[in-house]
């Protein structure tokens, strides 16, 4: 199934477009952005993926998280994925951190979620495959992976889980370890179960504690992240990552928030410093 394209904007002599296709992970449709730089013909290019995080689709970091001029200047793809699966046929709940927009990138196995809620697969499988059948440019044995809060879950565990696939991760402000979060608890509980075991692969923290390696880790966190303290824990992933012997940047960023404000700041950074590793 090819995509189609629902706008393309010029942006830093690179090409900024929107896309959306039939998913067979979620049964739905699903959009999804991608920055291709500006490159000479035949040329291939690594590609970096950005995760979000709760209550967000594709846009909030494709309109706020000022990527394409760093992007652009290493020559890196930008590619950026839904949350959850979306259309009035997918179930849904009122709370924000549950459902629509909340699909903390399982693929959840308690009805009614386990029909369409397959944000691992289509993270995982689905979308890689597309951008590799329909972008001939991005060179998929360079790839990073990026994410924000819920998404910094997923960059996490998505690379722990495939580290041959991924030669670099960060995180902004990740939920580090949902099995210790009220957020997790609710989320994986709701999607997977009570039994705290078929949460471990969702949990970046469980997973090194099983084994998972990967050589390094960047993540940058406000210090006035109102979510800090009961929420996202880093200090968990640094004793996880101490003990492991894994080489984690964790960088605490004085008077920054949870919001676009933070993660625009330091967004091009992380794209220099996957592109070091990409290259």
């Amino acid at each position: 199934m090819t995509s189609e394209t629902l706008s393309t904007n010029r942006a830093h002599g690179g090409t900024q477009g929107v896309y959306r296709h039939e998913s067979s992970a979620t049964g739905t449709p699903m959009t999804f952005s991608v920055f291709v730089p500006e490159h000479e013909d035949g040329a291939r290019l690594p590609v970096l993926w950005y995760l979000s995080g709760l209550t967000c689709t594709h846009a909030n970091v494709t309109e706020k998280g000022e990527y394409r001029r760093a992007c652009a200047e290493h020559g890196v793809i930008f590619v950026a994925p839904d949350t959850s699966p979306r259309g009035d046929a997918v179930p849904d709940d009122e709370a924000y951190d549950f459902g629509k927009g909340a699909g903390f990138y399982v693929d959840a196995t308690r009805d009614p979620w386990a029909a369409t809620y397959r944000m691992r697969s289509y993270v995982e499988d689905e979308l890689p495959a597309l951008i590799l059948r329909e972008f001939p440019m991005a060179d998929m044995a360079r790839q990073g992976i990026t994410g924000h809060s819920m998404g910094g879950h997923g960059a996490l565990t998505v690379a722990l889980r495939n580290p041959d696939r991924f030669r670099s991760v960060s995180a902004f402000a990740p939920i580090v370890s949902p099995l210790a979060c009220p957020w997790g608890e609710k989320a994986l509980s709701g999607y997977l179960g009570d039994d705290r075991a078929d949460w471990r692969p969702y949990d970046a923290c469980a997973l090194i504690e099983d084994g998972a390696r990967i050589a390094e880790i960047l993540v940058d966190q406000g210090d006035a992240d109102a979510f800090l303290v009961e929420q996202l824990k880093p200090e968990l992933l640094a004793s996880a990552c101490e003990k492991a012997g894994i080489d984690l940047h964790l960088r605490m960023q004085p008077g920054y928030d949870h919001s676009y404000y933070f993660i625009s700041t330091f967004l091009a950074e992380h794209v220099a410093w996957h592109a070091r590793r990409l290259a």
